[in-house]
């Protein structure tokens, strides 16, 4: 990773001292007195991903990201020896590394309702309701692979982690409210069709064996979602987006909400309560497992111990 860091001119020697002394830390340039908003000395560098935890939180405990600023960005590629013996200083593989400052960013801003995040979901949904009429495996799978509703799962197993009561509300704010929009608009669409005659009562009623998944939670469905949450975690924390997809083709959350927007313009009341219970169903086994993943990662990098002069690191 390369670190960009402000530094009030009184704090760099602290800097300075910090960055000499930790582990998995290179190509270290210093730049005095250029930054003019916020003032102070420039300092960049590059670290080890699996050694960037205990820099970043040093960093923070001297009061740079109130009195200077610190940004962090991957490098995609690095051609030097340097680097690489600084890569190898650091225990563990990079690949493997969580950086918990990058993944508390990246969760808050997945538990913003944003007219994009209500959009993807509303337009998914949409996709899946029409697979359910239509009897369409391939736009269900299409529909659970545009859902954005993964990001803000995350950012409550990351709630339940720091116990964070304030993130996982937000994250559950903006699930509850974006699956309540989407299932919404989609209902209001199939109360349309359903008066222009494209759909009626029998529409649900017979051929439709190959996505009766939906609304048949059973539990396979705990065990299915329990595993997508630990494969989705680790995608996340990973950075691996082709791993992420495989785990939005595995579970029903948009699929549910599809069905159940049928379902309730139809007044099939019954099915309407088997997609909420699917739904509720893999949301619950992907926070269970993907806290537990987020709590073993935690416990191992921990026990790696980078230390670095003046303290432990804290996690």
């Amino acid at each position: 990773m390369h670190l960009r860091v402000i530094s009030p001119v009184e704090r760099t020697e602290d800097v300075l001292g910090l960055l000499e002394a930790a582990v998995g830390v290179t190509n270290l340039v210093v730049l005095h007195g250029v930054a003019r908003s916020p003032k102070g000395d420039l300092v960049e560098f590059d670290v080890a991903r699996e050694a960037a935890n205990p820099v970043i939180d040093r960093l923070q405990h001297l009061g740079l990201h109130t009195e200077g600023s610190i940004a962090a960005e991957r490098v995609d590629l690095s051609l030097s020896e340097a680097a690489d013996r600084a890569a190898e200083e650091a225990p563990g593989e990079g690949e493997d590394a969580v950086v918990w400052a990058e993944l508390a960013q990246r969760v808050s801003d997945e538990t913003r309702i944003t007219w994009a995040f209500l959009a993807f979901l509303t337009i998914a949904t949409q996709l899946a309701a029409v697979g359910v009429i239509v009897n369409s495996p391939i736009l269900i799978v299409g529909a659970m692979v545009l859902g954005p509703e993964f990001g803000a799962i995350v950012a409550v197993c990351f709630g339940l982690l720091r116990r964070d009561a304030p993130l996982i509300g937000h994250a559950l704010r903006a699930l509850a409210i974006g699956f309540a929009t989407a299932i919404a608009v989609t209902t209001a669409c199939v109360v349309v069709a359903r008066l222009y005659g494209w759909v009626g009562p029998a529409t649900l009623t017979g051929g439709h064996e190959e996505i009766e998944f939906i609304v048949k939670p059973d539990r396979w469905s705990f065990v299915v979602a329990l595993l997508a949450g630990a494969a989705g975690v680790l995608s996340v924390t990973a950075g691996k987006s082709s791993a992420l997809v495989g785990v939005f083709i595995s579970v029903t959350t948009v699929p549910a909400a599809g069905y159940f927007a049928v379902a309730a313009a139809l007044a099939r009341w019954d099915d309407t309560a088997a997609s909420v219970t699917q739904l509720a169903v893999n949301i619950a086994g992907m926070v269970i497992s993907g806290t537990v993943t987020l709590f073993v990662q935690r416990v191992c990098w921990a026990r790696l111990g980078l230390p670095l002069s003046g303290g432990p690191t804290r996690l």
